[in-house]
C-alpha cells in the first residue's frame, strides 16, 4: 500500500491519527480471531491534507467558518455549503487515485 492508503492488516489503534477512530477499530477487528471483518482499506489523512492543501480556494472559507459564533447558525449552513461544494468538486490527484484504484484491485484478487 502507499502512505495514501491502508490496508485493515496494516491499521491498529496506533493508526487512529492516520486513518480515524472507525478505522483504527475496523483494523483492530480484523485483528481478532473469530470475528469476520471485510477485507478493506482507509484513505489516509495524508491524502486528505494533501488535497485540502492543493485547494486554495477552501481556505479562505475554513477560516471564515472559524471565526463564526455557533448561534450564528444561518452563516454556518451558507458557508459550510460552499465548503462542500469546493470538496465535492476537488479531482483527484493520479497518484493518490492510483492508489486507491490499487486497492480496490487487491481486494477484488482475495
Amino acid at each position: 500500500m502507499s502512505p495514501y492508503v491502508l490496508g485493515f492488516q496494516d491499521i491498529d489503534k496506533t493508526k487512529i491519527g492516520v486513518v480515524g477512530g472507525k478505522g483504527a477499530n475496523l483494523g483492530e477487528l480484523s485483528r481478532i480471531a473469530g470475528i469476520l471483518v471485510p477485507d478493506g482499506f482507509c484513505i489516509s489523512t495524508i491524502a486528505f491534507k494533501r488535497i485540502i492543501r492543493e485547494t486554495p480556494s477552501i481556505h479562505k472559507l475554513l477560516d471564515q467558518l472559524s471565526l463564526l459564533k455557533v448561534d450564528d447558525r444561518d452563516k454556518i449552513r451558507e458557508v459550510s455549503g460552499e465548503i462542500r461544494r469546493i470538496i465535492e468538486g476537488i479531482a483527484i490527484p493520479e497518484d493518490i487515485g492510483g492508489a486507491i484504484a490499487s486497492s480496490f484491485d487487491s481486494i477484488d484478487q482475495l
